[in-house]
């Protein structure tokens, strides 16, 4: 309920929106690939590669890379950190990015997992803290890096289609919302950070191999105001995601 009153006060009407703010539409399409890796009976490895497209797919938008662990405390419960490269390319009608250049971000991150289940419902939170540092240019050479702080808050769910869990050859439905917030004093406008809302189905190959073909919605608040205003500008894309899951067991 909480999470709801938060999306729906970051997304007000569509007339309001179009008196304070300044959109931008994307249509956008991910490709992602995640893999957790057994090491021992409570480490894994987790990796992680994302390419995000504009225009579908026509075009870059951004290429994330993440590597870590995770630790399982319990059943329920996990902790994990690690680091993750994530470059933006130049995109939108107002473009974070110059125009032929990708600027990097380094970050590194640490969160804490829980599961639970309603029925045959499975649902995940995940509470992540991020520390960003970001390029910042002169001409076309990084001359510093902005420190910025992030913390994201995310329910996922997942519903068997065909039994009261989730097996082998066996289709599921899928969703998820997160929330983004900037904290520190690098922070400028853009404290609300984004919120992405996504869903669709999925198929599990086996143990260690599942797709998920999701639609995606996304709205996001540009650090920076228009150029030559004090405008804020706020993306507003969709499109759909695609996640292909194969884990690993090395302690076999």
């Amino acid at each position: 309920m909480l999470l709801s009153l938060l999306c729906f006060a970051a997304a007000p009407s569509r007339a309001q929106t179009q008196r304070t703010r300044i959109p931008d539409y994307n249509t956008i399409g991910w490709l992602v690939y995640n893999g957790d890796h057994q090491l021992s009976k409570n480490w894994q490895l987790h990796s992680e590669l994302q390419l995000r497209r504009v225009h579908l797919i026509a075009d870059p938008q951004q290429l994330l890379a993440r590597l870590g662990g995770i630790y399982q405390l319990s059943d329920r419960v996990s902790v994990s950190g690690g680091y993750t490269l994530f470059i933006t390319y130049p995109y939108g009608d107002y473009p974070t990015a110059a125009s032929g250049r990708s600027e990097p971000e380094h970050r590194l991150y640490e969160d804490v997992s829980l599961t639970d289940a309603l029925g045959r419902l499975q649902l995940t939170h995940r509470v992540r803290l991020e520390q960003r540092w970001q390029a910042q240019f002169v001409d076309k050479s990084i001359d510093s890096w902005l420190f910025q702080n992030r913390i994201r808050y995310q329910l996922s769910l997942q519903l068997p289609l065909l039994g009261p869990t989730l097996d082998s050859h066996e289709p599921y439905l899928t969703a998820f919302d997160e929330l983004f917030i900037s904290f520190g004093r690098n922070v400028q406008n853009n404290v609300f950070n984004q919120n992405r809302l996504a869903g669709g189905i999925g198929y599990q190959f086996s143990d260690n191999f599942r797709l998920d073909v999701q639609y995606l919605y996304q709205i996001t608040q540009h650090e920076e105001d228009a150029p030559g205003t004090t405008t804020p500008v706020f993306e507003y894309n969709h499109g759909i995601r695609t996640v292909l899951a194969y884990d690993l067991d090395f302690t076999k």
